[in-house]
């Protein structure tokens, strides 16, 4: 879901799942001239708070270390670099809801 959201926006998804020893990228993106990369939080309800709460300040410096590791393995170079979150909210009737958040870290 995360992904045709991100494609629909006219951002082209480089890679998913992305992973090394220190943690996993959910999706890496061009958006434009930047490497985005998407951390995507899925939830059936908001009865444990909302999916973006799930990323802690801790969290996104995480992702931060971990674009730029992809980046070095796969020798990009972009003028920039940004970390973005998709949060789904996905109940078991009715619509989903997607609020894409970005600029995180």
């Amino acid at each position: 879901m995360a992904v045709d959201y991100l494609e629909r926006s006219g951002v082209i998804v480089l890679g998913r799942n992305w992973r090394c020893e220190y943690g996993e990228l959910d999706i890496v993106a061009m958006d434009g001239d930047t490497v985005v990369g998407v951390e995507v939080k899925t939830r059936r309800s908001l009865a444990f708070g909302h999916p973006v709460e799930a990323v802690t300040r801790q969290k996104a410096a995480r992702l931060r270390r971990l674009l730029a590791r992809w980046l070095s393995e796969n020798d990009v170079h972009v003028p920039g670099v940004r970390i973005d979150v998709i949060a789904i909210v996905r109940p078991r009737r009715g619509a989903a809801e997607v609020l894409h958040l970005r600029g995180v870290a």
